[in-house]
Parts: C-alpha cells; sequence; structure tokens
C-alpha cells in the first residue's frame, strides 16, 4: 500500500507540475500578445505623430519632395517652422489662444473644485440627476447651439471677443471637469476629514489642511487637461470669432489655400501642447481614470 501511495503522490506531483507548466506558458502567450496589442497601437497613434514632426523641423523643400526621404528630419531645419510663424494672423491666434485657455482653466477649476467636492462628499435630492445632467450638456453637440449662440453674442455685443469665446470654453469643458475634479475628490478618504474634525478642525480647515493638499495634484492635472482641450478647441472659435480668431480658427481658415509646409507645421504646432501636458500629468491621469472607472 505504501509503494502504491508513493507512486500515486509522484503521479499527482507530475501532474500538477504539467499543470503549472501550462499556465505559466499561457500566461506567457497572453502576456506577450498583450505587449505586441500595445506596441501595435502606439506605432499606429505615433506614426503619425512622428511622420508631422518630421515634415515640420525640416526644409520646405523637403516637404514637398516626392518620393519623401527614407530618413524622417534629413535635412533638420526650422525654416519650415518659421515659415509657419511668420504667416499672417499666426503670432495673433497662438496670442489669443493662450488668453481664451488660461481664462478658461481658471474659470473652469474654481467653478468645478466645489461642485467637484459637493458631488463627492454630500448626498442632497437631485445629486444623480445634476451628475447625468452634466453627462448629457457635454454630450449635446456644439453644431446644434453653434447658430443661435453667434445671435445670442451679436444680440448682446460680445460677438468676436476673446472673452466671449473663453465663456463658451468654460462651458464646454465644465462637465468634464467636474466629473474629473468629483473623482479625485472621491478618491480620497472621508475618514481624514472626520479625523481632523475630532483634534478640533472646522470644516474648512479640514478641507484645507488635509484635503485639498492631497487633491492639488489632481486639480493642477485637471487644468492643464482644461487648457489643452480649449487650446484644441476649433468649432465654436471658427463660429463666434472673426478678427480675434484663435490659432485652430485661423490655421482652419486658412487651411484650403494654404501649402503643405504650412499644414504640416501648423498641426505640429497645435500638437505640442497635448504632448507637453501627456509627458509632465500622465501619471495623474492613471490614477483619475483608476477613480472613474472604479
Amino acid at each position: 500500500m505504501s509503494v502504491q501511495s508513493e507512486a500515486m503522490t509522484v503521479q499527482v506531483s507530475e501532474e500538477v507540475l504539467a499543470l503549472h507548466r501550462r499556465m505559466q506558458r499561457r500566461r506567457k502567450l497572453n502576456r506577450g500578445f498583450t505587449y505586441l496589442v500595445g506596441i501595435l497601437i502606439a506605432l499606429w497613434i505615433l506614426g503619425p505623430l512622428y511622420f508631422l514632426g518630421s515634415m515640420a523641423l525640416t526644409t520646405q523643400e523637403a516637404v514637398r519632395a516626392y518620393p519623401k526621404g527614407v530618413l524622417p528630419f534629413i535635412p533638420f531645419s526650422l525654416d519650415t517652422m518659421r515659415f509657419f510663424l511668420n504667416s499672417a494672423g499666426i503670432v495673433p491666434g497662438v496670442i489669443n489662444s493662450v488668453i481664451v485657455a488660461a481664462i478658461t482653466l481658471v474659470l473652469s477649476t474654481l467653478i468645478a473644485a466645489p461642485a467637484g467636492y459637493a458631488t463627492s462628499r454630500f448626498l442632497f435630492p437631485g445629486r444623480d440627476f445634476f451628475r447625468l445632467s452634466i453627462l448629457a450638456v457635454r454630450a449635446f453637440p456644439i453644431v446644434v447651439l453653434a447658430v443661435p449662440l453667434a445671435v445670442v453674442f451679436i444680440s448682446l455685443g460680445i460677438y468676436d471677443s476673446v472673452y466671449s469665446l473663453a465663456l463658451m470654453h468654460t462651458a464646454l469643458t465644465l462637465p468634464t471637469t467636474i466629473l474629473v475634479i468629483g473623482s479625485v475628490f472621491a478618491s480620497i478618504p472621508y475618514e481624514l476629514e472626520e479625523a481632523a474634525m475630532v483634534f478640533g478642525c472646522t470644516p474648512v480647515q479640514a478641507f484645507r489642511h488635509i484635503v485639498l493638499p492631497l487633491v492639488l495634484p489632481g486639480i493642477a492635472a485637471s487644468a492643464i487637461f482644461t487648457f489643452v482641450m480649449s487650446w484644441n478647441e476649433v468649432f465654436a472659435a471658427s463660429i463666434l470669432t472673426v478678427q480675434n480668431r484663435t490659432l485652430p480658427a485661423q490655421v482652419l481658415f486658412a487651411l484650403s489655400n494654404s501649402s503643405e509646409a504650412y499644414q504640416f507645421a501648423g498641426g505640429f504646432f497645435m500638437m505640442v501642447p497635448s504632448l507637453i501636458f501627456m509627458f509632465f500629468i500622465r501619471r495623474y491621469l492613471f490614477n483619475m481614470w483608476g477613480q472613474i472607472t472604479k
């Protein structure tokens, strides 16, 4: 009986080891497949961006050449970028875009911070309806509102103004900013505020000294995300401005009559703030994404 038991034990152990090897092999295959899909998606996204940057950072002759060279950035030159920046309306468009995006950033953050805190901390009648209405406003197409908004802006005497456009961008970005900042506040345990109040802090002091330092990185990331959204917005800027166009609206206006160098340099120049944002704020975005998907 002991010999048979030992033989059965050895057989079971071998089966377990074989099953473990199969599971490890399957896990490695799944991981390799995941990496392969990730690499393909990254190449699909980064390939056009790399080509756009290589065309913007070379000479105009290289941009117009056909077929293109095998190696990008050959020859490397800022001639195409200088040509774009010296084109009519580009520098004023950059200034207008920065002004509009900065005002949008400040207004959206000042409004969204208390709104996000309230929706994440307090139970009040209509809170779920408030969240759904935020999503509904964000999903409402700006194309439908374009003509009525233009008529309202003209009747109020605020048409073709960077400040009125900033108000429009604030309305467009505010739903997303509220949801993101609300998710940041929701990631902070309420027990920390309760503990601070137990030790004598008022609710305002608990918020200021405990919660605010913890959520500042997330609020900063949300603010920069709002800046990028305003910087890239083109439809409302094209409808509501004529003389004071932002950079995307100016590029879109001149796109049909522009050269290839203008198009490549314009696309690359407008892409730079988004790339800078993604590089420096990516870890905060991953944290916020995890909170939103919970």
